[in-house]
């Protein structure tokens, strides 16, 4: 397809295209001359995925990131998975600094080893208690234990329904889930403290 008709079915512009390919997060199409090129339903895809990652707040930085992922996956499926949500929350630059000692016991009580994780997650469950801590805030060890239960099984979950056909099919199920289903899991997460609220003293 011509790139007019890629924009047209993608509802992405002729310009923000041409954006995309100078920033090579989108591949070049097929050259049929020095200024012409058709596209396939591989731009269409990719072209699905930066959008979304744009339209979820990642930017042009984080999608490069992603399409680094997308087209050189690890080999390994945890891997794979660990650099696709790195890619989506990269580490920050202060994260050398961060205490992970903490963070490290928090994730162990998962089932498994800090290290089985990509750096950037644990650094970000480090800068989240580091942040509780500054606020003089205590998470009750009670709701940390159920945030471990039940994250726990959320992540067995998400990773049953992980797609195994290819790479970049895995990778664009985790990095869409992280940038546009983790604010759906927190909207819950209050629905679900309202509807608490609501039993437990009345809709009133």
């Amino acid at each position: 397809m011509r790139i007019s008709e890629l924009s047209a079915r993608s509802g992405v512009s002729v310009a923000t295209i041409k954006y995309y390919l100078r920033e090579r997060v989108l591949p070049e199409g097929e050259r049929t001359s020095p200024t012409r090129a058709t596209y396939g339903d591989a731009h269409l895809r990719r072209l699905g995925v930066i959008r979304a990652l744009v339209d979820a707040g990642v930017g042009i930085a984080g999608v490069r990131n992603v399409v680094a992922v997308l087209e050189n996956p690890p080999e390994a499926p945890g891997a794979l998975l660990g650099a696709a949500s790195d890619a989506v929350n990269p580490p920050e630059a202060d994260d050398d600094l961060l205490d992970l000692g903490p963070a490290r016991a928090l994730v162990a009580r998962f089932g498994g080893q800090a290290d089985d994780c990509a750096p950037g997650q644990v650094a970000a469950v480090a800068r989240a208690l580091t942040s509780l801590e500054r606020a003089g805030f205590t998470v009750p060890e009670s709701v940390l234990a159920a945030y471990v239960e039940h994250l726990g099984a959320i992540g067995e979950a998400e990773l049953d329904s992980t797609p195994t056909d290819s790479a970049e099919a895995a990778v664009r199920y985790v990095v869409l889930g992280t940038a546009l289903v983790e604010p759906l899991i927190l909207a819950l997460r209050r629905v679900a403290e309202q509807m608490a609220a609501s039993r437990r003293f009345g809709s009133g």
